[in-house]
Protein backbone atom coordinates (compact mmCIF):
# COMPACT_ATOMS: atom_id res chain seq x y z
CA UNK A 1 0.00 0.00 0.00
CA UNK A 2 2.91 2.37 0.66
CA UNK A 3 3.74 4.65 3.56
CA UNK A 4 1.31 7.38 4.62
CA UNK A 5 1.98 10.44 6.78
CA UNK A 6 -1.00 12.59 7.74
CA UNK A 7 0.41 16.13 7.79
CA UNK A 8 -2.67 17.58 9.47
CA UNK A 9 -3.83 15.86 12.66
CA UNK A 10 -5.45 18.28 15.09
CA UNK A 11 -4.47 18.17 18.76
CA UNK A 12 -5.72 19.84 21.92
CA UNK A 13 -4.65 19.18 25.55
CA UNK A 14 -7.35 17.00 27.11
CA UNK A 15 -6.63 18.46 30.55
CA UNK A 16 -8.21 21.76 29.49
CA UNK A 17 -11.61 20.06 29.57
CA UNK A 18 -11.28 19.09 33.25
CA UNK A 19 -8.93 21.63 34.83
CA UNK A 20 -11.24 24.53 35.66
CA UNK A 21 -8.48 27.07 36.31
CA UNK A 22 -6.72 26.18 33.08
CA UNK A 23 -9.88 26.27 30.99
CA UNK A 24 -10.75 29.67 32.46
CA UNK A 25 -7.29 30.98 31.57
CA UNK A 26 -7.59 29.61 28.03
CA UNK A 27 -10.98 31.27 27.55
CA UNK A 28 -9.81 34.55 29.11
CA UNK A 29 -7.15 34.95 26.41
CA UNK A 30 -9.66 34.89 23.54
CA UNK A 31 -9.77 38.53 22.35
CA UNK A 32 -13.38 39.66 22.48
CA UNK A 33 -12.16 42.99 21.08
CA UNK A 34 -11.62 41.16 17.76
CA UNK A 35 -15.22 39.91 17.83
CA UNK A 36 -14.20 36.42 18.99
CA UNK A 37 -15.98 34.62 21.81
CA UNK A 38 -15.23 31.29 23.48
CA UNK A 39 -17.28 29.16 25.84
CA UNK A 40 -17.11 25.75 27.49
CA UNK A 41 -20.30 23.72 27.16
CA UNK A 42 -21.35 20.29 28.35
CA UNK A 43 -23.76 17.91 26.61
CA UNK A 44 -24.46 14.34 27.72
CA UNK A 45 -21.44 14.44 30.01
CA UNK A 46 -19.03 15.52 27.24
CA UNK A 47 -17.44 18.94 27.32
CA UNK A 48 -16.55 21.03 24.32
CA UNK A 49 -15.08 24.44 23.69
CA UNK A 50 -17.06 26.46 21.17
CA UNK A 51 -15.38 29.40 19.44
CA UNK A 52 -17.54 32.02 17.73
CA UNK A 53 -15.85 34.23 15.14
CA UNK A 54 -17.53 36.57 14.63
CA UNK A 55 -19.64 36.49 17.78
CA UNK A 56 -22.87 34.71 16.95
CA UNK A 57 -21.27 32.46 14.32
CA UNK A 58 -19.89 29.20 15.80
CA UNK A 59 -16.77 28.39 13.79
CA UNK A 60 -14.66 25.99 15.87
CA UNK A 61 -15.32 23.09 18.23
CA UNK A 62 -12.85 21.25 20.47
CA UNK A 63 -14.57 18.15 21.86
CA UNK A 64 -13.49 16.21 24.95
CA UNK A 65 -12.10 12.77 24.16
CA UNK A 66 -11.18 13.54 20.55
CA UNK A 67 -7.50 14.11 21.30
CA UNK A 68 -6.45 11.15 23.46
CA UNK A 69 -3.41 9.24 22.26
CA UNK A 70 -5.34 5.97 22.26
CA UNK A 71 -8.06 7.35 20.01
CA UNK A 72 -5.58 8.99 17.60
CA UNK A 73 -3.40 5.89 17.20
CA UNK A 74 -6.42 3.62 16.84
CA UNK A 75 -7.81 5.83 14.07
CA UNK A 76 -4.44 5.95 12.33
CA UNK A 77 -4.15 2.16 12.49
CA UNK A 78 -7.63 1.78 11.04
CA UNK A 79 -6.76 4.19 8.23
CA UNK A 80 -3.36 2.65 7.48
CA UNK A 81 -1.53 5.85 8.44
CA UNK A 82 1.92 5.22 9.89
CA UNK A 83 2.76 8.70 11.17
CA UNK A 84 1.11 12.08 11.60
CA UNK A 85 2.04 15.71 12.21
CA UNK A 86 0.24 17.31 15.15
CA UNK A 87 -1.01 20.88 15.02
CA UNK A 88 -3.57 23.20 16.53
CA UNK A 89 -6.80 24.49 15.04
CA UNK A 90 -6.88 28.29 14.92
CA UNK A 91 -6.27 29.04 18.61
CA UNK A 92 -2.66 29.93 17.77
CA UNK A 93 -4.05 33.32 16.66
CA UNK A 94 -4.55 34.54 20.21
CA UNK A 95 -2.63 32.35 22.67
CA UNK A 96 -0.21 34.07 25.07
CA UNK A 97 3.39 32.96 25.36
CA UNK A 98 2.63 31.26 28.69
CA UNK A 99 -0.23 29.29 27.14
CA UNK A 100 1.97 28.43 24.16
CA UNK A 101 4.62 27.06 26.51
CA UNK A 102 2.04 24.84 28.17
CA UNK A 103 0.72 23.57 24.82
CA UNK A 104 4.26 22.91 23.59
CA UNK A 105 5.21 20.98 26.72
CA UNK A 106 2.05 18.87 26.65
CA UNK A 107 2.37 18.21 22.92
CA UNK A 108 5.97 17.07 23.38
CA UNK A 109 4.83 14.64 26.08
CA UNK A 110 2.06 13.40 23.80
CA UNK A 111 4.51 12.91 20.93
CA UNK A 112 7.00 11.05 23.12
CA UNK A 113 4.29 8.68 24.32
CA UNK A 114 3.39 7.83 20.71
CA UNK A 115 6.60 5.86 20.17
CA UNK A 116 7.58 7.70 17.00
CA UNK A 117 4.12 7.74 15.42
CA UNK A 118 3.61 11.49 15.90
CA UNK A 119 5.64 14.63 15.14
CA UNK A 120 4.82 17.97 16.73
CA UNK A 121 4.85 21.56 15.52
CA UNK A 122 5.53 24.27 18.08
CA UNK A 123 3.44 27.36 18.66
CA UNK A 124 4.52 30.85 19.75
CA UNK A 125 3.03 34.33 19.39
CA UNK A 126 4.55 36.12 16.36
CA UNK A 127 6.79 38.45 18.33
CA UNK A 128 10.52 39.01 18.06
CA UNK A 129 11.15 39.27 21.79
CA UNK A 130 13.97 37.39 23.56
CA UNK A 131 11.40 35.29 25.43
CA UNK A 132 9.72 34.19 22.19
CA UNK A 133 13.09 33.43 20.62
CA UNK A 134 13.95 31.23 23.59
CA UNK A 135 10.70 29.32 23.19
CA UNK A 136 11.38 28.87 19.46
CA UNK A 137 14.77 27.42 20.36
CA UNK A 138 13.18 25.13 22.95
CA UNK A 139 10.66 23.86 20.39
CA UNK A 140 13.28 23.13 17.76
CA UNK A 141 16.28 22.08 19.85
CA UNK A 142 14.86 20.51 23.01
CA UNK A 143 11.34 19.32 22.20
CA UNK A 144 12.27 17.98 18.76
CA UNK A 145 9.46 19.64 16.83
CA UNK A 146 9.59 19.64 13.04
CA UNK A 147 8.76 23.33 12.71
CA UNK A 148 6.30 25.93 13.95
CA UNK A 149 2.64 26.67 13.31
CA UNK A 150 1.20 30.09 12.56
CA UNK A 151 -2.12 31.70 11.73
CA UNK A 152 -2.69 33.22 8.30
CA UNK A 153 -3.39 36.51 10.07
CA UNK A 154 -3.35 37.85 13.61
CA UNK A 155 -6.08 40.32 14.44
CA UNK A 156 -6.24 42.46 11.30
CA UNK A 157 -2.63 41.87 10.22
CA UNK A 158 -1.42 39.30 7.69
CA UNK A 159 2.07 37.85 7.97
CA UNK A 160 3.69 40.33 5.58
CA UNK A 161 2.96 43.20 7.98
CA UNK A 162 6.05 44.98 9.26
CA UNK A 163 4.89 44.37 12.84
CA UNK A 164 6.08 40.76 12.47
CA UNK A 165 9.47 41.60 10.89
CA UNK A 166 11.64 40.85 14.00
CA UNK A 167 9.85 37.52 14.43
CA UNK A 168 10.39 36.39 10.85
CA UNK A 169 13.95 37.65 10.83
CA UNK A 170 14.67 35.11 13.56
CA UNK A 171 12.76 32.34 11.79
CA UNK A 172 14.82 33.11 8.70
CA UNK A 173 18.00 32.82 10.75
CA UNK A 174 16.84 29.44 12.06
CA UNK A 175 15.58 28.36 8.58
CA UNK A 176 12.23 27.25 9.95
CA UNK A 177 9.39 25.52 8.12
CA UNK A 178 6.05 26.88 9.35
CA UNK A 179 2.58 25.49 8.88
CA UNK A 180 0.16 28.37 8.21
CA UNK A 181 -3.35 27.56 9.36
CA UNK A 182 -6.36 29.48 8.16
CA UNK A 183 -8.29 31.66 10.59
CA UNK A 184 -12.06 30.94 10.90
CA UNK A 185 -12.81 33.93 8.68
CA UNK A 186 -10.62 36.38 6.73
CA UNK A 187 -9.99 39.91 7.96
CA UNK A 188 -12.88 41.17 5.84
CA UNK A 189 -15.73 38.74 6.42
CA UNK A 190 -18.98 40.73 6.57
CA UNK A 191 -20.49 39.17 3.43
CA UNK A 192 -19.66 35.58 4.49
CA UNK A 193 -21.30 35.14 7.87
CA UNK A 194 -24.94 34.47 6.92
CA UNK A 195 -24.48 30.91 5.66
CA UNK A 196 -22.58 28.11 7.37
CA UNK A 197 -20.66 26.61 4.43
CA UNK A 198 -19.91 30.03 2.95
CA UNK A 199 -18.39 31.02 6.28
CA UNK A 200 -16.73 27.78 7.42
CA UNK A 201 -15.37 26.60 4.06
CA UNK A 202 -15.15 29.41 1.51
CA UNK A 203 -14.18 31.95 4.19
CA UNK A 204 -11.12 29.88 5.05
CA UNK A 205 -10.18 29.70 1.38
CA UNK A 206 -10.34 33.47 1.01
CA UNK A 207 -8.14 33.83 4.08
CA UNK A 208 -5.47 31.48 2.72
CA UNK A 209 -5.42 32.89 -0.81
CA UNK A 210 -5.20 36.43 0.54
CA UNK A 211 -2.32 35.44 2.82
CA UNK A 212 -0.35 33.81 0.01
CA UNK A 213 -0.90 36.71 -2.35
CA UNK A 214 0.31 39.20 0.22
CA UNK A 215 3.37 37.09 1.03
CA UNK A 216 4.36 36.77 -2.62
CA UNK A 217 3.70 40.32 -3.83
CA UNK A 218 5.02 42.11 -0.73
CA UNK A 219 8.62 40.91 -1.05
CA UNK A 220 8.20 38.78 2.09
CA UNK A 221 10.39 35.98 0.74
CA UNK A 222 13.01 38.41 -0.51
CA UNK A 223 13.46 39.47 3.11
CA UNK A 224 13.08 35.94 4.52
CA UNK A 225 14.34 33.55 1.83
CA UNK A 226 15.05 30.71 4.30
CA UNK A 227 11.49 30.56 5.65
CA UNK A 228 9.21 27.93 4.11
CA UNK A 229 5.45 28.22 4.60
CA UNK A 230 3.03 25.29 4.26
CA UNK A 231 -0.49 26.67 3.78
CA UNK A 232 -3.60 24.72 4.70
CA UNK A 233 -6.60 23.94 2.43
CA UNK A 234 -4.39 23.88 -0.68
CA UNK A 235 -3.79 27.57 -0.08
CA UNK A 236 -7.50 28.22 -0.41
CA UNK A 237 -7.60 26.55 -3.82
CA UNK A 238 -4.53 28.48 -4.92
CA UNK A 239 -4.05 26.21 -7.92
CA UNK A 240 -7.11 27.82 -9.50
CA UNK A 241 -5.47 31.27 -9.40
CA UNK A 242 -1.78 30.53 -9.89
CA UNK A 243 -1.59 31.26 -13.60
CA UNK A 244 -4.05 34.15 -13.40
CA UNK A 245 -2.02 35.96 -10.76
CA UNK A 246 1.24 35.79 -12.71
CA UNK A 247 0.52 36.99 -16.25
CA UNK A 248 3.34 36.81 -18.75
CA UNK A 249 4.71 39.93 -20.35
CA UNK A 250 2.69 40.74 -23.49
CA UNK A 251 4.42 40.16 -26.82
CA UNK A 252 2.81 43.27 -28.25
CA UNK A 253 3.65 46.59 -26.61
CA UNK A 254 0.71 48.07 -24.75
CA UNK A 255 0.00 51.78 -24.36
CA UNK A 256 -0.42 51.36 -20.59
CA UNK A 257 0.53 48.51 -18.29
CA UNK A 258 -2.31 47.37 -16.02
CA UNK A 259 -0.64 44.43 -14.27
CA UNK A 260 2.62 43.40 -12.66
CA UNK A 261 4.20 41.45 -15.48
CA UNK A 262 7.73 41.00 -14.11
CA UNK A 263 6.84 37.90 -12.13
CA UNK A 264 9.95 35.73 -12.53
CA UNK A 265 11.16 36.39 -8.98
CA UNK A 266 7.70 35.90 -7.47
CA UNK A 267 7.18 32.62 -9.34
CA UNK A 268 10.58 31.34 -8.24
CA UNK A 269 9.74 32.18 -4.62
CA UNK A 270 6.42 30.39 -4.98
CA UNK A 271 8.33 27.27 -6.00
CA UNK A 272 10.97 27.57 -3.29
CA UNK A 273 9.08 28.92 -0.29
CA UNK A 274 5.37 28.03 -0.51
CA UNK A 275 3.83 24.58 -0.06
CA UNK A 276 0.29 23.32 0.27
CA UNK A 277 -1.38 20.90 2.68
CA UNK A 278 -4.68 19.70 1.23
CA UNK A 279 -6.68 19.69 4.49
CA UNK A 280 -8.68 16.62 3.47
CA UNK A 281 -8.68 15.09 0.04
CA UNK A 282 -12.21 13.97 -0.74
CA UNK A 283 -14.03 17.33 -0.51
CA UNK A 284 -11.86 18.80 -3.27
CA UNK A 285 -12.81 16.07 -5.72
CA UNK A 286 -10.72 13.98 -8.08
CA UNK A 287 -10.53 16.46 -10.97
CA UNK A 288 -9.63 19.38 -8.72
CA UNK A 289 -6.84 17.49 -6.95
CA UNK A 290 -5.40 16.33 -10.25
CA UNK A 291 -5.48 19.93 -11.46
CA UNK A 292 -3.72 21.03 -8.26
CA UNK A 293 -0.95 18.49 -8.84
CA UNK A 294 -0.47 19.60 -12.45
CA UNK A 295 -0.44 23.28 -11.50
CA UNK A 296 1.48 23.31 -8.22
CA UNK A 297 3.59 20.16 -8.60
CA UNK A 298 3.36 17.00 -6.52
CA UNK A 299 6.49 18.05 -4.65
CA UNK A 300 4.52 20.98 -3.18
CA UNK A 301 1.42 19.15 -1.88
CA UNK A 302 1.03 17.27 1.41
CA UNK A 303 -1.71 14.85 2.37
CA UNK A 304 -3.66 15.92 5.46
CA UNK A 305 -6.99 14.82 6.89
CA UNK A 306 -7.95 17.43 9.53
CA UNK A 307 -8.79 14.54 11.88
CA UNK A 308 -10.95 14.48 14.02
CA UNK A 309 -13.19 16.98 12.18
CA UNK A 310 -14.60 14.21 9.98
CA UNK A 311 -13.03 10.79 10.59
CA UNK A 312 -13.85 9.60 7.05
CA UNK A 313 -11.35 12.13 5.71
CA UNK A 314 -8.67 10.15 7.54
CA UNK A 315 -10.10 6.68 6.96
CA UNK A 316 -10.49 7.02 3.20
CA UNK A 317 -8.22 9.96 2.37
CA UNK A 318 -5.06 8.07 1.40
CA UNK A 319 -7.00 5.71 -0.87
CA UNK A 320 -8.59 8.73 -2.53
CA UNK A 321 -5.12 10.09 -3.33
CA UNK A 322 -4.05 6.67 -4.61
CA UNK A 323 -6.99 6.78 -7.01
CA UNK A 324 -5.85 9.97 -8.70
CA UNK A 325 -4.64 9.79 -12.29
CA UNK A 326 -1.13 10.91 -11.46
CA UNK A 327 2.23 9.12 -11.50
CA UNK A 328 3.06 6.66 -8.69
CA UNK A 329 6.07 8.74 -7.64
CA UNK A 330 3.80 11.79 -7.36
CA UNK A 331 1.48 9.91 -5.01
CA UNK A 332 4.46 8.93 -2.86
CA UNK A 333 5.54 12.56 -2.54
CA UNK A 334 2.05 13.66 -1.52
CA UNK A 335 1.40 10.79 0.89
CA UNK A 336 4.71 10.90 2.76
CA UNK A 337 7.77 12.23 0.91
CA UNK A 338 7.04 15.93 1.28
CA UNK A 339 6.22 15.65 5.00
CA UNK A 340 9.48 13.79 5.55
CA UNK A 341 11.45 16.47 3.73
CA UNK A 342 9.74 19.56 5.18
CA UNK A 343 9.15 18.45 8.77
CA UNK A 344 11.82 15.80 9.27
CA UNK A 345 9.24 13.15 10.09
Amino acid sequence: MGKVIDANLYWFPEELFTDEALSEKFLSEIPIQYNIKGSLKEENGIRRFVIEKPVGSPNLDYIQGDYTLEKELSAMDQAGVEQAVLKLSCQQEWMSLDMCRLFNTRMAEHVKASGGRLKGLGVVPPQGTPAVRREIDRCLDELGFGGLQLSAHYGNLYLDDEAFAPFFAYLNERQVTCYVHHVPVPVEYQTLTDYTNLRRLYGRCIDQATAIGRELFSGFFTKYPQVRLVHSMLGGGFFAYANLWFPRKPKVKEAMSRFQDDNELVVSQLKHNVFFEMSHAQPWGKEQLECAVRTLGADHILFGSSYPVRPVWLMEGADFVRGLDIAPEEKELILHGNAERLYGV
